[in-house]
């Protein structure tokens, strides 16, 4: 089985995440896509995060009617902070016969040469990347300018594991949807339906 990983603290997560992750079930050259909950990501402070639970819970409610999608709790029992390297060997030591790939958006992928381990990564998983507002393209520009979003070496090397799928580009962040809520603004159509009512039944974000 092929399986797409998808990495986010998901605090919380909205409708662009959905989009990309269907996008990715439905037209890349996988199974499944796992929204791999991060309990704390090494770039953010980790006191701006809602509990693990809470995140977990909102990404179940989000995914539950989409058969393709399923959440995963799998870096919670990881040592922290969590480093991606570090769970790929993890998954792979528990499902032997699964494969799996990363998903990620164009600016991460320019920013992979400073991830642990990055070339451990590239030398046995496919990277599968969606467009950001800023980069977006045809398909064909995409992959003919792979240099671009990496350093030469790195694209010589391994751009046959970097496959540019062309998804709807969504600019919609989480911080944004935490600031409007403090804000005492509406972004309901920004959220699945079932979490906005978790957030709101429990006031996240209003302080």
């Amino acid at each position: 089985m092929k399986i797409g990983l998808y990495f986010g603290t998901f605090n919380p997560i909205h409708v662009g995440h959905l989009i990309i992750a269907n996008h990715m079930a439905e037209h890349a050259d996988l199974d499944q896509i796992w929204m791999v909950v991060t309990p704390h990501n090494p770039l953010k402070k980790k006191s701006t995060l809602l509990d693990d639970y809470h995140r977990l819970q909102m990404v179940h409610l989000a995914t539950e009617d989409f058969p393709k999608i399923k959440p995963s709790d799998i870096e919670f029992k990881l040592s922290q902070p969590n480093y991606t390297v570090n769970t790929l060997v993890h998954l792979q030591e528990k499902y032997p016969n699964y494969e799996f790939s990363l998903i990620m958006g164009e600016d991460n992928l320019r920013s992979l040469h400073k991830w642990k381990n990055y070339e451990v990564i590239l030398e046995n998983h496919t990277i599968y990347v969606y467009p950001r507002l800023e980069t977006k393209g045809s398909a064909e520009e995409k992959n003919s300018t792979n240099t671009d979003n990496l350093d030469l070496k790195i694209s010589q090397k391994f751009g046959s594991k970097i496959h540019m799928i062309d998804a709807p580009v969504v600019e919609i962040s989480s911080t944004f949807i935490r600031d409007n809520i403090k804000k005492g603004k509406n972004v309901q159509p920004l959220l699945p339906a079932k979490v906005w009512e978790y957030i709101d039944h429990n006031n996240f974000y209003k302080k």
